[in-house]
């Protein structure tokens, strides 16, 4: 299989373009999946590399991927969870006729600390998974996932349940895997959202401990989307807080089927 993989769950009035993070697939997001499927029709991406996407030779580059994912679906409300929320960024800012409304969970436009940016991820702990990726694949996974299951009310738990899903479809290609990590070092999306075109929604877990809430509240702030902090959840908050985070997104896909209903109307 080299094409690019894309599930299509539900039958509700609003489509719905939903992206995993970084080594992850499609289905880590079962819970949010089913918990929009009555209101949503929802194409669930395996991003290239990733997956059943796993043989897909395009590269996991954010512009690259973000075309291909529109050519494959109609225009929708696109959400992005961490690194895929990277890629849900730029195909807003370039491709905005295909993304009606935007909804960023914990995702950032810049991922990595520095001196112009004090929300963001401690760059040598990034510079570290890269490097460890060559020597020793499988536990540079298994720090990443004990990253994001930080926070978690119950971090053992979670990251039992994170550890089950990452390979269940398959191990995720070892090229995409780099490629992820410099879009992680590099990517900075930060001067466009103000150039963002259609309403957003910046949903942060409290004690995420990879993207700060603070990130997303300042993003929110410069591009006039919505800010919500789910109060209990780490980085992944539709383990274990997914009404909470159903309910964050209800504003967002009521303007999208509200723009939706203008679009075709005669």
């Amino acid at each position: 299989m080299t094409d690019l993989h894309i599930d299509i769950v539900g039958t509700g009035p609003i489509p719905l373009v939903v992206l995993h993070g970084w080594a992850m697939h499609g289905g880590v997001m079962s819970p949010l999946v089913d918990a929009l499927k009555d209101r949503c029709t929802i194409h669930v991406v395996d991003l290239p590399g990733h997956g059943y996407s796993r043989n897909c030779p395009l590269p996991l580059e954010p512009s690259t991927s973000a075309a291909a994912i529109a050519a494959a679906t109609p225009p929708a409300m696109w959400l992005g969870w961490s690194m895929g929320g990277l890629i849900a960024l730029t195909a807003a800012l370039e491709i905005p006729q295909q993304v009606l409304g935007l909804a960023m969970l914990c995702a950032t436009p810049k991922f990595v600390r520095d001196e112009s940016w004090p929300y963001g991820s401690d760059a040598t702990q990034v510079r570290h998974l890269a490097t460890d990726l060559e020597t020793d694949y499988h536990a540079t996974l298994e720090r990443f996932m004990a990253l994001e299951a930080m926070g978690s009310p119950d971090p053992r738990a979670e990251l039992r349940h994170l550890r089950t899903l990452v390979f269940a479809r398959g191990e995720p290609d070892l090229r995409v895997l780099q490629e992820g990590i410099r879009i992680l070092e590099d990517g900075d999306c930060r001067a466009a959202l103000l150039d963002l075109a259609m309403p957003s929604a910046w949903i942060a877990g409290r004690r995420d401990r990879l993207v700060p809430p603070m990130a997303m509240q300042w993003s929110a702030g410069q591009c006039g989307g919505s800010f919500t902090e789910i109060e209990h959840a780490g980085h992944a908050p539709f383990f274990g807080h997914v009404d909470a985070l159903a309910e964050a997104l209800q504003p967002l896909l009521a303007q999208t089927q509200e723009r939706l209903a203008q679009d075709t109307a005669p």
